[in-house]
């Protein structure tokens, strides 16, 4: 059997980037916590930080540095008012960006919500061989990248090719 034949759990951490939203509120982070763990994929951390740059950076930092993580989930603070400051705080830290995420995402939601898809900034990219994806923070935002491009692309059975495969190589010089 190879490994395309079967599916390879992942470790992956959500963080939600909210002012006002709690555990007991946090439905995007329900949302992605749940559709990991039927996926089959193993949720390892889950945070909650306020829309500030260096909270974000201090936890999706640590989560980058630990072996045991190969997977972020950002959901919030993509949006385009003065608080929304995810980009700002994790581009930074990517050694890679993957543009293709943000330009697809925003191609599917545009049949969602229109033209103010243009107002999302969602993106993803690679940070010492962790996958960061950052989502706008409403529960139909996550459920669209969630079933149409990461359920797909976390699975090393996707072909003709997707991102488990590419994780032996990640750490290539």
């Amino acid at each position: 059997m190879s490994a395309h034949d079967r599916f390879i759990p992942l470790n992956i951490a959500v963080l939600t980037v909210s002012d006002t939203r709690t555990r007991d509120t946090d439905s995007s982070g329900d949302y992605l916590d749940g559709a990991l763990r039927a996926a089959g994929h193993r949720v390892v951390a889950r945070e909650i930080v306020r829309d500030d740059i260096y909270r974000m950076r201090a936890v999706v930092s640590n989560w980058i540095a630990d072996d045991g993580i190969d997977g972020v989930l950002i959901s919030g603070g993509t949006g385009f008012t003065g608080r929304d400051a995810t980009p700002e705080a994790i581009r930074p830290l990517l050694d890679k960006e993957m543009p293709g995420f943000g330009e697809l995402f925003r191609h599917l939601s545009v049949q969602e919500i229109g033209t103010a898809s243009l107002q999302s900034r969602a993106f993803a990219g690679l940070a010492n061989g962790t996958f960061l994806f950052a989502l706008p923070g409403s529960t139909s935002a996550c459920r669209t990248a969630w079933e149409n491009i990461l359920q797909s692309q976390l699975d090393a059975r996707t072909r003709p090719c997707n991102l488990v495969g590419l994780k032996p190589r990640l750490h290539e010089r």
